[in-house]
């Protein structure tokens, strides 16, 4: 099994390529709809980026190394005298989409330097590029849930905040990663989800991806989490953040 094959603990995906284009989980519509866009240029993984159909700082750098075969393939098409140069300013549009995510511009960045080394087949040569991106990052969670996991030992509650899951990265989850493992290995029994305010990704994304894995959890009103905290409700406390 490869890094990008769902399991049971783990169904959940914000994205994936198929064939010749990036399929995204349209994220503001969750949970009441479950839809997909396609994205076959590099300008529409920047507006899915922009618009918050793909969030997350992992997710958002994976998109654009997908986004990166996109604008080679585009530029071999459009400009195929000066494809190179062409696909770097597709690459430059991809930045801005997001000028302050730190995973979009390291992604970009590695991007690039598999761009300058491309000869022969170079959408080949990008596209294997983007999947090893994605499959390190599912690599990287699933060992961080295990670690994390390793070190909760009275099967508690746990509560989280904002969303940290498969949503937000390549799969699997990196604070929420961490949930996942502990709760295969029967070290939690309840996880507490914060709601999030404003944009709610706790109550609508947290919570909807636990549910379709199979794990307890309820929703917490972001105000409570003090009271519950204080009651010892919860042992646990695990997030996420894109810069400590």
């Amino acid at each position: 099994m490869t890094a990008l094959e769902k399991t049971a603990a783990d169904g959940v995906r914000a994205l994936e390529w198929r064939e010749d284009h990036l399929v995204l989980l349209d994220q503001r519509r969750l949970p009441g709809e479950e839809s997909y866009l396609e994205a076959r240029t590099p300008a529409e993984v920047a507006d899915a980026i922009r618009d918050m159909v793909v969030r997350g700082a992992p997710a958002i750098g994976i998109a654009a190394a997908y986004g990166a075969v996109l604008a080679v393939a585009q530029a071999l098409r459009e400009a195929p005298e000066d494809w190179r140069a062409a696909a770097g300013r597709k690459l430059d549009e991809l930045v801005r989409a997001r000028p302050t995510a730190v995973n979009l511009h390291w992604a970009v960045a590695r991007m690039r330097e598999v761009l300058a080394r491309c000869r022969d087949d170079p959408v080949a040569a990008m596209l294997a590029a983007a999947r090893a991106v994605h499959e390190e990052d599912i690599a990287a969670n699933r060992r961080m849930g295990e670690l994390g996991a390793a070190l909760i030992e009275n099967n508690g509650a746990v509560l989280t905040h904002c969303n940290t899951g498969s949503l937000a990265t390549g799969g699997y989850g990196t604070a929420l990663g961490v949930i996942r493992s502990a709760w295969a290995d029967r070290r939690i029994r309840q996880v507490y989800a914060a709601e999030t305010r404003p944009w709610l990704q706790g109550s609508r994304l947290t919570a909807w991806e636990l549910q379709r894995d199979g794990i307890p959890v309820t929703l917490l009103v972001d105000s409570a989490a003090a009271h519950l905290m204080r009651g010892g409700g919860v042992s646990w406390v695990i997030v996420g953040a894109d810069r400590i």
